[in-house]
């Protein structure tokens, strides 16, 4: 196997990246290797002599690059999990070149030309005419028929934003590995995983006070590491590449290569969702207060309150215990789960395998397979340690296609999980589970592609579509055929009991109001911000965004600004935050299907989800792709039915 990232990947199983002889020092010479191939091979599709074709241009074009892809594949994963300081001077080193030779790309005159020959003048079978809009409009998005001058200025505004995602990034990396509490001997980190058991059980109210601030502060500390100063310069060269690329504004850039079209239509949606929740958080909060009042607390909810008191709500109200629920669900148990659901709904088979390279001992690989024939590799990186980021999510390692051979997907799922002293289990709570249940429904997307040309493949949707498969993927994790075989006690083995589950049940929509003001806040204020011109105070704009919407005293953004990283470490969910929600709607119309059919397991339903959905990556219009599968447009009441929130 060889030490080149950008070496065609050898070995069993298809062929897998060779993590175990890639150091950080690998990644800057053999990018610009790679960079430097990438360029010959769009000089000779230039100098094409023949009139331009399907099939000598725009075949021609998706052929380019692929070694220069695998090592930024390697590259990516890397920055994302072990980003320790030497990795971390090639990210800075790095991000803006490869941001430059984007630009290169998109700006080649000349192979614009002959792209946009073809799409103007022939008539092609559909999936030829789809890559050929798809190829075409990225060029033309990205400044392919501005003029010089302009060009050139837009490629100086996407190499300083690059620089700037990743000062971004690694300031907010820089608070989670260096800040931390001690409480009662409990050290509290500052991540996710670590703080919200923390605010959810802690009796010691300044303590958590003291947790909650420490993580919401991330990235918001003046000196070397702060935020605010990052953020103006951000959202200013962004509003200037909008207007260089002919949009009002960076969100109207966005929204326009997405399902909502406008900014207007995903504020409406939002806006649509905002006053229920706001009216749902107003009586959580009554709830809550109740319990001070009656325990004499003299004290109004706080923010550092809310998990708190929720839980005590939730145990009176529905006598729920999440720390007895968390008994039953074990990480291993868990992924064994999400095989055994895949396996019904696709007839897929998950076998962990040896000898694979891996980037870190924790990692585990899996070769994913139906009816004797490999589907594809599904790669597993559960714990939290020092360079990883934080949070949960998924990477598609290598693309699935047919286009130059049967390729097969390899895939990942990331988490940040604490893990346990040796040889006693991993438990993590409900909502841990149902993370996990998401983001392999990202891994599901990405391993069920069956299109021939990687870059309609896979994952490669429209960003407010792409959340949609690994929303619904978490219906099945609360399905009772799964719980009852998989929800077991960490020391009795005995399976979740009945009424423990219907408690569950019952509770299904408690705390709808903070989860969905907690996120709902977050996209608006990603929204709005990238409508606006001149912000050059980030933290005064939040305060302005949440006092004009009435946001509840009681709860902050899921992610202020500072820590905003989904918007502001780089342009993927930028004006894009929104798409969660957007995709709950499709969510919520997809699973009543199941419901209407009898069962989430339902064969008939589960091979229309394949067909429809989970295989055709971009190869057809997304909201034709969900015409397909439910036989009309979505159904956008149906998320307000699935969250409890009154129809109208």
């Amino acid at each position: 196997m060889s030490d080149d990232p950008l070496a065609p990947w050898t070995g069993a199983h298809g062929g897998t990246p060779p993590f175990d002889r890639i150091t950080s020092a690998t990644f800057e010479p053999a990018l610009a290797k790679g960079m430097e191939l990438t360029r010959g091979e769009l000089a000779s599709l230039a100098a094409t002599a023949e009139a331009p074709t399907f099939e000598n241009t725009i075949l021609a074009f998706e052929t380019t690059g692929r070694g220069l892809n695998r090592g930024i594949s390697m590259y990516g994963t890397f920055t994302a999990t072990m980003n320790d300081p030497a990795m971390q001077a090639v990210e800075t080193a790095t991000a803006p070149k490869l941001a430059a030779f984007q630009d290169e790309v998109m700006q080649n005159e000349r192979v614009f030309a002959r792209i946009k020959a073809v799409h103007d003048t022939q008539q092609l079978p559909p999936l030829a005419a789809r890559l050929t809009d798809v190829v075409y409009r990225r060029f033309a998005r990205n400044g392919a028929a501005l003029n010089r001058r302009d060009k050139a200025r837009l490629a100086e505004i996407n190499q300083q934003l690059a620089g700037l995602f990743t000062k971004f990034s690694q300031n907010v990396l820089f608070d989670e590995e260096t800040q931390k509490l001690e409480v009662d001997g409990q050290i509290v980190t500052n991540t996710r995983s670590s703080v919200d058991p923390f605010l959810t059980y802690s009796t010691d109210r300044a303590a958590r006070e003291q947790v909650w601030k420490m993580f919401v502060r991330r990235g918001d500390h003046a000196g070397a590491h702060d935020n605010n100063q990052v953020i103006p310069q951000i959202l200013a060269l962004r509003a200037e590449r909008a207007k260089l690329l002919g949009f009002a504004s960076h969100a109207h850039w966005i929204t326009d290569d997405n399902m909502a079209k406008t900014p207007d239509a995903a504020m409406a949606l939002m806006m649509k969702v905002w006053k229920a929740a706001v009216a749902r958080v107003h009586e959580e909060v009554a709830d809550m207060q109740k319990i001070v009042d009656a325990e004499g607390g003299g004290f109004q909810i706080a923010p550092w309150d809310y998990r708190f008191y929720a839980e005590k709500v939730r145990a009176e109200k529905y006598a729920l215990d999440q720390n007895l629920v968390k008994e039953y669900f074990q990480l291993d148990k868990m992924r064994d789960a999400m095989f055994w659901a895949a396996g019904q709904l696709y007839g897929w088979t998950f076998t962990q395998i040896t000898g694979v390279p891996v980037y870190h001992p924790d990692v585990t690989v899996y070769e994913v397979g139906r009816g004797g024939k490999r589907v594809g590799l599904w790669y597993f990186d559960p714990y939290a340690r020092d360079g990883k980021r934080s949070g949960a999510w998924m990477s598609e390692y290598r693309t699935q296609e047919t286009f130059e051979g049967e390729i097969t997907p390899i895939v990942s799922n990331n988490a940040n999980f604490v893990k346990g002293k040796p040889g006693e289990p991993v438990l993590i709570s409900w909502d841990d589970a149902r993370t996990l249940f998401h983001e392999f429904g990202h891994a599901l997307h990405g391993l069920s592609s069956a299109v021939a040309y990687p870059t309609l493949a896979g994952t490669n949707v429209l960003r407010d579509f792409v959340e949609f498969p690994s929303q619904l993927n978490e219906h099945w994790f609360t399905t009772p055929e799964l719980l009852e075989k998989f929800a077991l006690h960490y020391k009795t083995g005995a399976p979740i009991p009945a009424d423990l589950v219907a408690k569950i049940e019952n509770a299904k929509h408690f705390n709808s109001g903070f989860n969905t003001v907690e996120y709902l806040a977050a996209a608006i204020y990603d929204m709005k911000i990238h409508m606006a011109a001149n912000v050059t105070d980030p933290a005064q704009f939040e305060i302005d965004t949440m006092a004009e919407i009435g946001m509840p005293a009681e709860i902050v953004m899921r992610h202020r600004p500072t820590q905003f990283l989904h918007i502001f470490s780089g342009d993927e969910y930028s004006a894009g935050y929104y798409s969660y929600i957007w995709a709950d709607t499709l969510t919520a119309d997809a699973a009543e299907a199941f419901s209407e059919a009898g069962s989430f397991y339902d064969k008939h339903t589960a091979k229309k989800l394949h067909d429809d959905i989970m295989s055709v990556g971009n190869s057809v219009p997304p909201e034709v792709a969900f015409r397909n599968f439910r036989g009309r447009d979505v159904d956008t009441n149906a998320l307000m039915r699935d969250r409890g929130f009154p129809v109208t």
